[in-house]
């Protein structure tokens, strides 16, 4: 499991490092362009109940702590689909069982043949 660290406080909030590098991903592309946007998740309370929303933005500091030390290979559908949440008027909604599909190093659709000479 990685960690952010939002703002000052000491306590991390806690998530799967595949989902924490996707959310790495965006934020680092919003706010290079210094684009703000709201992040949510459910399940915050010790119940499971409750939500959690954080106001990502420039001048808030970010830190992404990750639990492996390989680099987490990003699945271009999920950057997608957060990029547009990120953008849209509900934010990005994280959610801790997201199964994002792993992808491989080359994808069949950009091999191409070599042609005989």
């Amino acid at each position: 499991m990685g960690s952010l660290y939002y703002g000052n406080v000491e306590s991390p909030i806690v998530m799967p490092d595949r989902i924490l590098a996707h959310l790495a991903a965006i934020a680092t592309t919003k706010l290079r362009r210094s684009e703000s946007f709201v992040v949510s998740w459910k399940g915050t309370g010790e119940d499971g109940e409750g939500r959690t929303t954080l106001w990502f933005q420039p001048a808030i500091p970010l830190r992404f702590v990750y639990e492996q030390s390989a680099a987490i290979a990003l699945n271009p559908a999920t950057l997608r689909e957060m990029a547009d949440q990120a953008t849209s008027n509900g934010g990005l909604v994280l959610d801790a069982d997201l199964d994002i599909p792993e992808i491989s190093a080359a994808r069949p659709e950009s091999r191409r043949p070599v042609a005989a000479a």
